[in-house]
């Protein structure tokens, strides 16, 4: 019964990623058409600004609907966990994101001749590719240790 309950968590999980990944991406999409920085550090500082606000998203769709954590422990205590396992997760998430638009870019353009996208579209690609990778880890944080029963 332990594994259909994982699996249904996560399930629930990827599903509230999804509806974080559009509330990241339409902040990283406003704050890039706004700056005109699509790449660099400045692009680091603006994926992380559009990624903490969806992980406060994240937190009260993960607390009571993924896992569904009704206790009433110190919410405080809760939240920091929660925000601790994010921001590695954050880290991971924009250490890809940065680095597959500002190095990956150019040579994957070249060898798989895919010079149609724009840098717009990488904008996208990389904040893609970051919370790919940065799923698994905050599944497993917040299972193991935020939301743990």
């Amino acid at each position: 019964m332990e594994i259909k309950k994982t699996i249904k968590q996560f399930i629930k999980f990827a599903l509230i990623g999804v509806m974080n990944t559009g509330v990241d991406l339409v902040i990283l999409n406003a704050e890039t058409l706004m700056t005109g920085i699509k790449e660099g550090s400045g692009y680091a500082i603006q994926k992380g600004l559009s990624f903490l606000v969806a992980v406060t998203f994240s937190y009260f769709f993960n607390k009571y609907w993924a896992f569904q954590d009704k206790s009433n422990e110190d919410e405080g205590k809760k939240f920091s966990q929660f925000l601790f396992v994010s921001i590695i997760g954050m880290l991971i998430n924009v250490s890809v994101a940065t680095l597959t638009i500002t190095y990956l870019k150019v040579p994957i353009n070249d060898i798989l001749h895919l010079s149609i996208l724009t840098d717009q579209m990488w904008v996208n690609l990389g904040a893609l590719t970051g919370t790919a990778i940065g799923l698994f880890w905050n599944f497993i944080g917040y299972k193991l240790w935020v939301f743990k029963k």
